[in-house]
């Protein structure tokens, strides 16, 4: 090793999520030497083993000049103890971004450029930069049909697969853009009574205030790896776990990562991204879930058409057979909003209590029907009714309780330190929500890094409201957000409509 471009490690602890990032003294005679400059990538490299990360440049004494400080992304992938020397050096540049560059001027990506693609981003060569190009030239329809077939290949075979002993195996998604709608953790209690494999792994929030992995972390442990999932699926027949914390399409979780930050989810990306990880996950039959409201991520019926047949085509071109059902989106599903809310709305259809939520239950039944007829355990129009007969008797809250045991335990939701109700300013009828305006209040309000945060619903669409009504309960962990959540609502006043 050259020691005239060597640093020690130093562990500074600093959260970048899943990005690599390093910092560097400006007055170190490396940075000097190799011109590094913020944002610079870099390789890092010591004992056989290299990563590729981000370089940001300290005009401060946080560490030595002979240190070079790592965040954690870029300390656990490098894997090394602190102190250790490390060669630093200038990263070659991704040859794939060529490819990135000519779709933005509306080129069309082949297979081998759309794995060049996936493999470097896999593989760190891509700054957070680079993503957002590649992200925002796929965005609003610029992918084809052939394109996202091209995509969910190569995010698939850049990753982990399973496989499973069973010849069906089941899975369902939601496209999202709905608050709540939470039914997920139902759909796979009620199916593996029925002697179906589910082995669910689900997502963290992208936009919403939400996703079905922040949902069941406050309930049970979710981190598993393969060999955990394939014993906890042996076990009982399903899981809930966080796609993340297993290579399955890890070019997906990258990419979420810089979506999150734009506040941008392309239609392409997202069937590339659902059905990839269907498809490593050992999924043969898949259910999608596709809101269509004025306020929902699907606005309108053409679109929705449209993303049905990508989801169909792109199915059968991978090995899948896929079937979506358009849904009202024009309200929130259950009363909660925001991950511990939304899992005190699961435990109540769960436990049959007298308060849970009819829209949450009936359309929980409506997806686990419609697998059990897919994998015809039963025949077509009897699903919901065997369903429903499964949820009243119990069987599927047992099964529930019993995959979280087998994950680690379970443990009951707590409720938000913090509430403020939101009065009705005037009487009528409750004509509309703004679904985007909601899942914004409930992000403000904390969800879901703060998993207790978010909005309770009090009212629902068609229901009388008087004056000082309460409409919405905020819950928030920290006076702080509350107040900046308050600050939101009062410049917002058409989250929810009432017409006289």
């Amino acid at each position: 090793m050259n020691n005239t471009n060597c640093l020690h490690i130093k562990r500074l602890g600093i959260d970048t999520y899943q990005d690599s990032v390093v910092y560097i003294r400006a007055s170190s005679g490396v940075c000097r030497s190799e011109g590094f400059e913020a944002h610079t990538q870099v390789k890092l490299s010591a004992q056989g083993k290299s990563i590729v990360a981000t370089l940001n440049v300290v005009h401060d004494h946080l560490f030595q000049e002979d240190e070079i400080g790592f965040s954690e992304a870029a300390f656990k992938r490098m894997g090394l103890p602190e102190n250790t020397l490390v060669a630093i050096s200038h990263a070659e540049q991704a040859s794939s971004m060529a490819y990135v560059r000519g779709k933005v001027y509306g080129n069309k990506l082949s297979s081998p450029a759309m794995h060049a693609i996936v493999a470097d981003i896999v593989g760190g060569k891509y700054t957070d930069i680079q993503l957002s190009s590649f992200i925002t030239a796929c965005a609003t329809g610029n992918l084809d049909i052939d394109e996202i077939t091209h995509l969910t290949r190569a995010m698939i075979d850049t990753g982990e697969t399973v496989s499973w002993e069973s010849p069906i195996v089941v899975d369902k998604h939601s496209v999202g853009g709905l608050p709540g709608n939470r039914i997920t953790p139902i759909v796979v209690s009620l199916v593996t009574c029925h002697g179906l494999t589910m082995p669910k792994t689900s997502s963290r929030a992208i936009t919403s205030p939400s996703g079905t992995a922040d949902t069941m972390e406050v309930i049970t442990p979710i981190n598993l790896d393969t060999k955990k999932m394939k014993q906890v699926v042996h076990d009982t027949g399903g899981c809930f776990i966080w796609g993340g914390h297993v290579r399955f399409s890890p070019a997906d979780d990258i990419l979420i990562r810089v979506e999150r930050v734009l506040d941008l989810d392309s239609e392409g990306q997202m069937i590339a991204s659902v059905l990839s990880k269907k498809k490593a996950a050992g999924s043969t039959h898949v259910v999608i879930d596709m809101p269509l409201g004025p306020t929902a991520k699907v606005r309108d019926m053409q679109t929705a058409r449209l993303l049905e047949r990508f989801f169909i085509d792109v199915g059968l071109k991978i090995g899948l057979t896929v079937e979506v059902i358009i849904t009202d989106g024009v309200e929130p599903v259950g009363y909660g909003i925001g991950p511990a809310l939304e899992a005190h709305d699961i435990l109540a259809v769960l436990q049959n209590h007298n308060n849970a939520p009819a829209d949450l239950t009936e359309k929980s039944l409506v997806f686990a029907g419609k697998i059990l007829e897919m994998a015809k355990v039963c025949l077509k129009g009897e699903g919901i009714e065997v369903c429903r007969n499964t949820l009243k008797s119990g069987k599927a809250f047992q099964k529930f309780i019993k995959i979280c045991n087998e994950q680690g335990g379970f443990c009951p939701p707590a409720i938000a330190p913090i509430q403020h109700p939101v009065l009705a300013t005037a009487s009528g009828t409750l004509t509309a929500f703004n679904n985007r305006k909601l899942a914004m209040i409930a992000k403000l309000a904390g969800a879901p890094k703060a998993p207790l945060a978010g909005v309770k619903l009090h009212k629902k669409l068609g229901d009388i409201v008087e004056k000082n009504d309460v409409l919405y309960t905020l819950h928030s962990e920290t006076p702080g957000e509350l107040a900046y959540v308050l600050s939101y609502i009062q410049t917002n006043e058409s989250v929810v409509t009432i017409t006289p």
